[in-house]
């Protein structure tokens, strides 16, 4: 289910409960980063109530449409909200006595992500969105399951683009822990 501000169908399961509350927070927090910009308009016979959200808050959506892609069955739609000239950077420490860093093109990790048959699913909390023109940056939390067993876990660092088809991922940095350590996050919907 996608963030578009509709509400929960009644009866999800306790893996879906996550998604329907990450919309609900999401949608609020984009209205009220939004700064909204409020439009009455009135006629004879209605009024329209009008919320156009600010940068910030287009770059929540867009961030949050970044990691719906990553859970979506359809591998190739990640795709439209990635820059391919940008870069990946993965901070692993999995193995606490051998960190690593690891980096992959952008366009190099949409082929392989495109022949993936794994259910992935992603899940971020956007704690600090930053933007400046048309740069941005969206940093938090994140949890990430492998055909619904968690994986790992860390900090996502977005750095975003607006472009002419609206805000992308240019480039990523992002941390691996096992997900042992994972309760250092304040991951809330782990403790489900």
């Amino acid at each position: 289910m996608g963030h578009k501000g509709f509400p929960p169908p009644i009866g999800l399961k306790r893996s879906e409960r996550w998604r329907s509350e990450w919309v609900m927070k999401n949608s609020i927090l984009a209205t009220v980063l939004a700064g909204a910009a409020l439009t009455v308009t009135s006629g004879a016979a209605f009024a329209q109530l009008t919320l156009t959200p600010t940068e910030s808050g287009r770059v929540m959506i867009a961030a949050g449409e970044f990691i719906d892609a990553i859970s979506s069955d359809d591998k190739s739609a990640l795709a439209k909200y990635m820059i391919p000239e940008g870069m990946i950077f993965v901070h692993d420490r999995m193995d606490p006595e051998n960190p690593r860093v690891d980096s992959v093109t952008v366009a190099d990790h949409l082929e392989r992500w495109s022949q993936s048959t794994r259910k992935t699913t992603e899940r971020m909390d956007f704690r600090r969105i930053s933007v400046d023109g048309d740069m941005a940056q969206v940093w938090g939390p994140y949890s990430f399951e492998v055909d619904g067993e968690l994986s790992h876990c860390g900090v996502n660092s977005l750095s975003m683009v607006k472009t002419e088809d609206g805000w992308k991922v240019a480039n990523t940095s992002f941390t691996m822990v096992p997900p042992s350590d994972c309760y250092q996050y304040g991951l809330h919907w782990l403790e489900e």
